[in-house]
């Protein structure tokens, strides 16, 4: 069922398959929204309550002001609090992994588990902040007309690689407000680096990533699975995207389902 929730003033929408079972909350990559985790829910509802959620900028949660990643965690604890969730386990594909750690770090009696997709700890390195930057710029360029469809080409191998059907997914991003995607990039490159702070994270950590995945090398995934206190183990998923739970869901399902049961 589709619902909203208020957290500092922003209305936020977010999916709920309902049941008694353990919660689960995923949390999207940049550009998306929930339904990047729609493999993962016809595979898991039956099991646990599965949650997904439209962060600030992004899907049908509209922002009319700057945030940060930290605005973005505690929006996911405020999304807890309003489901009456003492406690749940965590699921971040790329941005959905910078927000569920910091989450973490805010309210570590909060999170159960980690599962940690194509993501990094680090803050932006300069090449890849000036890179994305101008993507943004390029995207803008479009205004009402939408980005033109090199940005939209760009964009799509980056994240979803050369064989994944990504038709919807390129549609979704035509139609996505130029005022929005500046909101959510300027978040997304001026991130802090949470590197030395892993080490507090008590939960148990599943990190994956793909071999072949277009923003982070598996090194930042590595980077993860080393700093944290508890890592139940880094899989390198061969030939994999950056958006995992997408591209390959069938590797990322088999991985989950193991570690969130265990």
């Amino acid at each position: 069922m589709v619902s909203a929730f208020e957290a500092s003033g922003q209305q936020l929408r977010y999916e709920d398959s309902g049941g008694d079972g353990p919660t689960v909350i995923f949390s999207h990559a940049f550009g998306t929204d929930g339904s990047l985790f729609e493999a993962q829910l016809a595979a898991f509802s039956d099991r646990w309550r599965c949650v997904t959620w439209d962060q600030r900028a992004h899907g049908g949660s509209f922002t009319d002001h700057s945030y940060s990643m930290w605005d973005s965690a505690r929006d996911l604890l405020a999304l807890l609090d309003h489901l009456g969730v003492e406690q749940a386990a965590l699921v971040g594909t790329s941005q959905g992994g910078f927000v569920s750690l910091r989450a973490a770090l805010i309210a570590p009696q909060r999170v159960s588990s980690l599962a940690i997709l194509g993501s990094s700890a680090a803050a932006e390195a300069p090449d890849q902040r000036a890179a994305f930057l101008a993507l943004g710029e390029a995207f803008s360029a479009g205004g009402t007309g939408g980005p033109p469809e090199a940005v939209l080409d760009a964009i799509i191998a980056t994240c979803f690689g050369a064989d994944f059907d990504s038709a919807g997914w390129r549609e979704q991003l035509r139609a996505w407000p130029v005022e929005q995607v500046d909101f959510a990039l300027n978040s997304l490159v001026e991130r802090d680096d949470i590197v030395e702070r892993l080490g507090e994270i008590q939960a148990p950590v599943l990190v994956m990533h793909g071999s072949q995945d277009g923003s982070y090398s598996p090194s930042y995934g590595r980077q993860i699975a080393d700093g944290v206190a508890n890592c139940a183990g880094f899989v390198l998923v061969d030939g994999g995207a950056h958006f995992l739970s997408a591209t390959d869901p069938g590797r990322v399902n088999d991985a989950l389902q193991q570690f969130i049961a265990a």
